[in-house]
């Protein structure tokens, strides 16, 4: 199994490279990333009794395959291991009787309770309180509890640790406890998403990162902010993302004249865009990959990023899915250059499935008890922190482009 892998490696990188689809550099980085996954997530549904044929044509599909279709099929693969994850949550969580009775009946409660406005969270109003009686009841397990349990039916769990990276800004890493295989989902990144039409809204705005170590752009532009979920909690609850969680950032700096000033002028805006509220999982075990981090010089990462988009209509897993949207109105916007520009609301067709636009991380080889290594990518346009190895430079490039 070992030399297959060797070979379909030998193979993610140079179908992932290959000049196809699109002129635009930031595009054509899309579409390679894509690719990557069609790879790792094909290579991932083959299981351990894969042999030389089944990669030969893996290798030969993704070469045909074009890049819509590759990226329908990764959704569609990505959704299937999340669903499995979301099996294994009920069971640990679900009291006996409702597995058996009505498993959906704790999602259908979550998708009746009132709404509220995502503002409150930007401008620090305070509000109503929450329903607790509408949040369905779960077993009372801690977090911890319900990481081991979890690490018992997938195989692994996640753990927040001392990086073992050798630089003194390192903080915390993010483990991996148990094993992996490769194209596995092993994290969701949590927290607020905000589309480009709400950028404003970001606390911090307009240097949203200045004091945020734990914000991540997806191409489309849709900006996930951790923070407020910080490294989970012990129950299930109605979350709207307001309260900032306790979260070690490893933010350095003395704050200097030109902080100041920006601190002053980065009030979050008032408006009226209501709060968005949904029950969640807080003891998620593996909404923890805003943790991860960069790989020190010469050290490849072993995660990539994937963009999932959630399909709402998935009444029973949504409780497990560890994001909210910010905003009630979906509004379509045109980019040019660094920019965003509204263009429009969009239209819902009969055809139209509301989605959550969200992220994971993807195992690129096989891993066992040891730490997540993201490729950060940071745009070498601006000036980069000390810590930061390039992996690939034309890849920043591009995907910053």
């Amino acid at each position: 199994m070992a030399s297959l892998f060797q070979k379909f490696q030998k193979a993610v990188k140079t179908l992932a490279k290959r000049p196809a689809f699109s002129k635009d550099p930031r595009q054509l980085q899309f579409e390679a990333d894509i690719n990557r996954l069609f790879l790792y997530l094909s290579y991932n549904q083959l299981g351990k009794s894969a042999d030389e044929a089944d990669v030969e044509e893996i290798i030969e599909r993704s070469s045909k395959t074009s890049a819509a279709d590759q990226q329908i099929q990764v959704q569609e693969n990505v959704h299937s291991q999340i669903k499995t994850f979301c099996t294994f949550m009920d069971e640990i969580l679900l009291p006996s009787e409702k597995t058996v009775t009505d498993p959906f009946e704790s999602s259908q409660q979550a998708n009746t309770l009132p709404r509220r406005s995502g503002l409150s969270f930007a401008v620090g109003r305070s509000v109503s309180p929450t329903n607790d009686s509408a949040v369905p009841q779960t077993k009372p397990l801690s977090q911890a509890e319900v990481s081991q349990k979890l690490k018992d039916q997938l195989g692994y769990t996640l753990s927040i640790k001392p990086s073992q990276i050798p630089h003194k800004d390192a903080g915390q890493g993010l483990f991996v406890d148990g094993a992996v295989d490769v194209g596995a989902v092993v994290a969701f990144y949590p927290g607020v998403v905000y589309s480009p039409a709400y950028y404003r809204y970001i606390p911090g705005y307009p240097k949203v990162d200045a004091q945020n170590p734990y914000l991540i752009t997806r191409y489309d532009g849709n900006v996930i902010n951790a923070q407020p979920w910080g490294s989970g909690g012990d129950e299930r609850q109605l979350w709207h993302g307001r309260k900032v969680r306790e979260i070690k950032a490893d933010v350095k700096g003395v704050e200097k004249g030109s902080e100041k000033i920006w601190k002053l002028l980065s009030k979050p805006l008032e408006g009226n865009q209501g709060d968005n509220s949904e029950v969640l999982e807080l003891r998620n075990p593996l909404a923890l990959a805003h943790f991860a981090n960069h790989p020190p010089k010469g050290v490849l990462p072993n995660v990539m990023i994937c963009p999932y988009d959630f399909p709402l209509t998935e009444n029973n897993m949504r409780i497990y899915i560890p994001n909210i949207l910010f905003g009630n109105a979906e509004v379509k916007m045109r980019r040019f250059g660094s920019f965003w520009f509204k263009s429009g609301a969009l239209k819902n067709s009969g055809s139209h499935i509301p989605i959550l636009k969200s992220l994971v991380l993807v195992a690129t080889r096989t891993l066992q008890d040891e730490e997540l290594l993201l490729n950060y990518r940071l745009s070498n346009t601006k000036k980069r922190p000390q810590w930061y190895a390039p992996v690939d430079e034309e890849e920043d490039r591009r995907r910053w482009s």
